[in-house]
Formats: C-alpha cells, structure tokens, sequence
C-alpha cells in the first residue's frame, strides 16, 4: 500500500463507501422517474412535484432548499480539503485544479460554439459540471483495480470542477438581485465568520439558525439560494487536523453524509427527471443546443482535462501524481463527462420558464452522461486488466 492510500482520511474513504450506494440509488431514482412520468399515471407524478407548500412547489423546494444542503456538504468536503487533505498543499491542489479549469473550459467553449447569437447560448454552463456522485461511484466499484492516486485526483478534481460551476451559477444565472436582501445574506455570512475567527464560538446550532436566515435572504435577493449553501459552509469552524474530529465542521460533514446520498439527491432525481419523453426526443437530440450539451460533456470533458493538464505538466508549473499515467488522466477526464446533478441544476436555471427546453436538455444530459460513464468505466477498467494481477493500484 503506498503511501498516498495511507494518507487517505478516514472522511474520505467514507465518501467512497457511501456514494458507491447513493450513486446505484441515483440511477434507479432516474429510471423509476422516467417510467412514472411516461406511464398512465404521468400527468398526476408530473403534477405530484407542483404541490405548493408555503408558497413554494414542491420542486422548487427540493431545487432550493434541499439542495443548499447538498452545497453546504460540497463546501464542508472542499474546506476540509483545503485545511488537510489533498489540497492543502499547492503540490497537491494545483493539478486538480488545472483539470477543472480545463474540463470547465473545453465544454463550454463547444457549446458557445454550437449556439453563439442564439436563445440556446445560455446553456453554455450546462456540460462544465461534473456529478460528484456517479464518478465516485464508478471509482468505487475499480476498487483497487486502480492506483490510490487516482482516486483522489477524481475526488478533488470533481470537487474543484463543482466549485467552478458554483461561481458560474452566481455569476451568470442571477437574473434580478435585490441588493438590500444580498446586503442582508453578505451581513449574516460576515456575521457568523466573526464567531467563528474571531470568538472561535464552537457550538453548532448558531451557524445553522443563522445559516438558515442567510438562505431566506438569498432566495429573496434573486441570487441562487443554494449559494448559501457553500458561503455557510466557510463560516462553520475547523479545527486543526489533531482535533478535527470535533470541529463543528467536521461532525456536520459526516452527519450530511448520508441524508445527502441516500434522500436528497433521490429526491432530486425523482423530481427532476420527470421527462415527458416525446416520440421526436432522439429529433431533439439533433438541435445545436442538445449536441453542444452532449459533445461538451462527453468530447470537452476528457480532451479539456487531458490537454490542460498535459500542457501544464509540460511547462513545469505542476506534476503527475506518482503512480498515474496519462492515460489514467483521460480515464478520469471521460469519468467528468458525468454531469447529471449539476447538469440537470444549472439546466433549470439556464432555460427557466421553458419546459419544453429544459426536458430537451435534460434528455442530452442523460445520454451523454450516460455514454461518458460507461466509457470512463470500460477504459479504467481495460487500463487494469493491462496492469495484470493488482491492477494499478499503488
């Protein structure tokens, strides 16, 4: 065992054991969905999610609320990272960085280039994400088949990459801001890191009570709730690595662990893949946006990554993980082809108030992650079996 599966945390290794298992629930969430709503009972699942319950469907409250708690999980995962994990060091964060840089980039750029001067171009953001669960879960099930190594460049790859798509998210899918609510929003979050840095105030339940104030003012200030989110995520205490495990961050982390991959994200799949699956669906594969969309995320992902990457190493300014060879690298790259989650997300946000748009994109997220997955796990795999008894791991 060399020493990169050694340094693996313990929060780490439960993050692979618990979304091997949400991302199989995922996947029979999604399927279960697009069966109901295309079955006889489709009308009624479809209406199911426009329930209102304070003022707000039900769909809305699993996009917005439920969800800024699967970003404040994203944000605790990254702050812990960055404190004492794989990107707490500049050696070890800059080429997963350079990886999300490359696999936000190349995406995008191939959509803008399908859809410039059209409607459609604001579905540029939607093939930059990368699903943190379904790589994971992928990696997951190679087991040790693979080097350690590249388990953890997925896991930080995938979580610089969902870090990218957050500030595009905050930047170019806020419509109208409410400047006195974000003023609100910006003075609770300034509120709760003065407790934290400054009176180094432990307790848990100020953070979420303000927390929960700073996601109401959010929502009301027409930038993205879910933002809210990361922001808490920020503010809640770390301790040192000697006493991590009593830091408020890090016993919210391992208590969201599970609601997240095992109701949240269920939920999010149930409600947003509700796709009324027309007999011109594979037509509307053809349109510019469905094929930037679908060529972003299974052609942009790899070669952005990969070429990034290789031209970083090239330079000098970062190296190749011991253990990891290029080939690996554009293993992982196909793996971020799986945009699913934050696909689907920032597709809701890009078309809002055009069902007929959003299912169209929804319908090429699926296949494309769909494609890039079971080819990201058929190349890792092969890559194994090349490696002989032991496979590649370290």
């Amino acid at each position: 065992m060399g020493p990169l599966q050694q340094n693996l945390s313990r929060t780490f290794q439960r993050l692979f054991d618990s979304e091997k298992s949400g991302g199989i629930l995922l996947l029979f969430c999604t399927a279960i969905s697009l069966l109901l709503t295309n079955s006889a009972v489709g009308a009624s699942y479809l209406g199911l999610w426009q329930t209102h319950i304070l003022g707000l469907s039900l769909e809305h409250w699993i996009n917005d609320a439920l969800m800024a708690v699967f970003f404040l999980l994203i944000g605790l995962e990254l702050e812990r990272e960055l404190y004492s994990g794989e990107l707490s060091n500049i050696q070890g964060a800059l080429l997963p960085i350079v990886a999300a840089v490359g696999g936000v980039t190349a995406p995008a750029l191939i959509h803008l280039g399908m859809n410039a001067g059209t409607p459609t171009q604001a579905g540029m953001g939607i093939p930059i994400a990368t699903d943190i669960a379904f790589p994971i879960g992928i990696i997951a099930v190679l087991g040790k088949r693979i080097p350690a190594s590249l388990r953890v460049f997925v896991v930080a790859f995938a979580v610089m990459d969902d870090l990218c798509a957050i500030v595009v998210i905050g930047l170019f899918y806020t419509k109208s801001i409410s400047v006195g609510y974000l003023l609100g929003a910006l003075a609770v979050w300034s509120f709760l890191g003065v407790m934290n840095w400054r009176f180094r105030v432990m307790r848990m339940t100020p953070y979420l009570l303000g927390g929960a104030l700073m996601w109401f003012l959010m929502l009301k200030s027409g930038v993205h709730a879910t933002l809210a989110g990361v922001m808490l995520a920020f503010a809640i205490p770390f301790s040192p690595r000697h006493s991590q495990e009593q830091s408020p961050s890090y016993r919210l982390e391992h208590l969201l662990h599970k609601p997240v991959a095992f109701v949240i994200l269920p939920l999010f799949a149930l409600a947003n893949t509700a796709i009324d699956i027309g007999p011109d669906w594979s037509a509307s594969l053809a349109s510019p946006n469905s094929l930037g969309i679908a060529a972003g995320l299974f052609l942009g992902k790899p070669l952005g990554v990969a070429c990034l990457c290789y031209a970083a190493v090239a330079i000098g300014l970062c190296r190749l993980p011991a253990g990891l060879q290029w080939r690996h690298i554009l293993g992982a790259g196909m793996l971020g082809g799986v945009g699913f989650t934050m696909s689907i997300f920032i597709a809701n946000l890009a078309f809002a108030g055009d069902p007929r748009l959003i299912s169209a994109s929804k319908v090429a997220i699926l296949v494309a992650s769909l494609a890039a997955g079971a080819l990201g796990f058929l190349w890792l795999r092969t890559l194994a079996k090349d490696a002989g008894p032991g496979g590649g791991a370290s």
